[in-house]
């Protein structure tokens, strides 16, 4: 009985490691083996065979599926398969619904500016638009470069009086101007030294018996009637060595007719002029026709500077006179002149057109003395 017991005791201790499906069969035979040795008799017999001689017994049912394990941790990736043949185009579908307009998206970044476009064909002209409003004035740009010299205009009309100038330096002394017209034939000069007598000619005949002569006195009151007349005619010809001295002093002066009229390039007020001319043996200059105002307006284009003649409304304002006091038979004033602008204009200049003009004598004008 001890040992029915160990016996059935280890089979019990052995099922529980095998697999459900074991277990059964285990469970199965053990039954029988109790079975077996309950019913034998309880004396010593033989020892028994191993169980090799034993009857399969039967397949036990299947028993119920385990639960299933924890996921396995995944393998590292397979190696890429070939690929496979193209698959046949499929036929185009039917065009769909058109869908609903979404909504405007967000503006996207300015792209940069292309290049210029061919120019267009000229529009039609458009109607005159109304004057915009007057732009502010710009600032004054930098200094172009000279430009070429362009023809020499037409000498317009004199501008408006502007202010004195500043005294200018003394220029350089100008050349010799071309020589002008032989002058008319001057008077006879005087009678030349009596010459060395001659040799001693031969005796004539005797002439007829003349009739009688006038007495002494009467010879000599012609000869003092020669002689007069003689220095009357030296005294004409030093004048006019004079004048031409003169000329010759000062080579930008004109001779017109009697009249020389010179200029040494100084420049001072209308009486310091005046007093200079004076000394000088001369006085302003006094135009009395075209030629002598032609000759006078000559200078001054040459000197570029307006002269003062000797011509003043200082006795009477409104009546130019002379120096001397005689009322002017010439004139050749400038439109609108003379003026007496602001009260206080009593001389006389002269424009480089040839026109005049009333100005005040208190200011420097070029000097022109006549002789």
């Amino acid at each position: 009985m001890l040992v029915v017991v160990v016996f059935c005791a280890l089979v019990s201790q052995v099922t529980p490691a095998v697999t459900p499906a074991s277990q059964q069969m285990v469970q199965n035979w053990d039954r029988h083996a109790c079975a077996l040795l309950v019913c034998a008799p309880a004396e010593k017999g033989m020892p028994g065979r191993d169980g090799r001689d034993g009857l399969q017994g039967p397949k036990g049912d299947m028993g119920a599926q385990g639960l299933q394990g924890p996921r396995g941790i995944a393998g590292p990736p397979g190696t890429l398969g070939p690929p496979g043949p193209p698959g046949e185009k499929g036929c185009q579908g039917e065009t769909g619904p058109k869908g609903d307009v979404g909504e405007i998206g967000p503006r996207g970044v300015r792209g940069l500016q292309g290049p210029p476009g061919s120019v267009g064909p000229a529009g039609k002209q458009g109607s005159s638009g109304p004057p915009g409003e007057k732009g502010a004035k710009g600032e004054i740009g930098p200094k172009g470069a000279p430009g070429a010299p362009g023809p020499q205009g037409k000498t317009g009309a004199s501008g408006p009086k502007g202010d004195q100038g500043s005294v200018g330096e003394k220029g350089q002394k100008g050349d010799m101007g071309a020589r002008g017209l032989q002058g008319a034939t001057g008077a006879q000069g005087p009678v030349g030294k009596t010459g060395i007598p001659g040799a001693k000619g031969d005796k004539g005949s005797i002439g007829e018996k003349g009739t009688k002569g006038d007495s002494g006195l009467s010879e000599v009151n012609l000869m003092s009637k020669k002689v007069s007349a003689l220095e009357g005619q030296l005294a004409t010809l030093q004048a006019t060595v004079s004048k031409f001295q003169k000329v010759a002093t000062f080579p930008g002066g004109r001779i017109v007719g009697n009249k020389v009229f010179v200029t040494s390039g100084y420049e001072g007020t209308f009486d310091d002029l005046k007093q200079r001319c004076l000394q000088a043996g001369g006085q302003l200059a006094t135009p009395k026709n075209a030629d002598e105002n032609a000759a006078v307006q000559e200078i001054v284009v040459l000197h570029k500077k307006s002269v003062f003649l000797g011509i003043t409304d200082i006795q009477t304002e409104g009546k130019f006179k002379y120096l001397n006091g005689d009322a002017i038979v010439y004139s050749n004033w400038h439109p609108g002149e003379p003026n007496n602008d602001k009260g206080n204009e009593n001389c006389v200049e002269v424009y480089v057109t040839g026109k005049w003009n009333d100005r005040s004598c208190g200011e420097k004008r070029l000097i022109l003395c006549e002789f």
